[in-house]
């Protein structure tokens, strides 16, 4: 006599399920699907830049020479160690990098410093650019610099008064005043104070520092500071005279640090 399976109803049901969810769908595909409909998160892009350029080899020995003349006494070997430059120490070459070189004449002390921080967001909804434009505007702030592009303002021209000649004769016109900043009567005064810049990078501020007033050798540091995609590079050039009360060329220490920054910012996005 054969006898007849039992099945009790609670392991009916039981079955009836495990059956159902293994023919149903494709498997291990629908394990990973959002339960909500129509909420699936889209990544932010990543920055552009997944490495940063080896610091001491990113000035070229020329523009070396020009911010950081290297005086006499110096040996042959010590000359390229000057231009060698000393290297920060770095945990990640990868996110921060940087190099300092420092030379002395007898005119003046010169320090540069050039920096390099790549910027990576952690949270998928922000991408790496706007991370790195927020550490860009903290560092703004920090500066205290106007966040707004200055511009340069046309000096005035005046109006040249008639002067008699000593032999008594006809009056003659004197020449032409220049400018404070020695451009010509009537053109743009260059504007050297610290400020944003809007021609260089993504975005880009210049601060320019002077030593406090007084007896002693006066120091000037032009910083500048720009952005570019994911990574932000920080230039940082200081002139100080080797006699006391003299105060190192605000036009001249400018326009030396931004031929750089302008250099570094063409390399690095090219």
């Amino acid at each position: 006599m054969q006898r007849k399976a039992v099945v009790l109803p609670g392991i009916a049901a039981v079955l009836a399920v495990l059956v159902s969810g293994c023919s149903a769908g494709s498997g291990g595909d629908d394990l990973l699907a959002d339960s909500k409909p129509g909420s699936t998160a889209v990544a932010a892009p990543p920055g552009k830049y997944r490495s940063l350029p080896e610091p001491c080899r990113s000035v070229g020995p020329k523009r070396l020479k020009e911010m950081l003349p290297a005086s006499p006494a110096l040996t042959t070997e010590q000359v390229e160690q000057l231009y060698a430059g000393k290297a920060d120490p770095s945990y990640d070459a990868d996110r921060r990098v940087g190099c300092r070189w420092k030379s002395e004449t007898s005119d003046a002390a010169r320090l540069l410093y050039v920096g390099y921080e790549r910027v990576v967001s952690y949270e998928p909804a922000v991408s790496d650019d706007d991370r790195a434009e927020q550490v860009y505007e903290r560092q703004l702030t920090a500066a205290g610099v106007p966040a707004t592009p200055a511009t340069a303002l046309p000096t005035p021209s005046r109006t040249p008064s008639a002067t008699a000649s000593p032999s008594g004769g006809a009056a003659s016109p004197p020449p032409a005043a220049a400018s404070a900043s020695g451009a010509p009567s009537g053109s743009a005064t260059p504007v050297l104070g610290s400020r944003v810049l809007d021609d260089l990078a993504d975005s880009a501020f210049l601060d320019d520092k002077l030593g406090a007033a007084g007896p002693t050798a006066k120091a000037r540091t032009v910083r500048i500071v720009f952005r570019t995609s994911n990574v932000i590079v920080t230039v940082e050039y200081t002139v100080q005279s080797a006699q006391p009360g003299v105060v190192p060329d605000g036009e001249e220490t400018q326009a030396r640090a931004l031929e750089l920054a302008t250099g570094l910012a063409e390399r690095i996005g090219g």
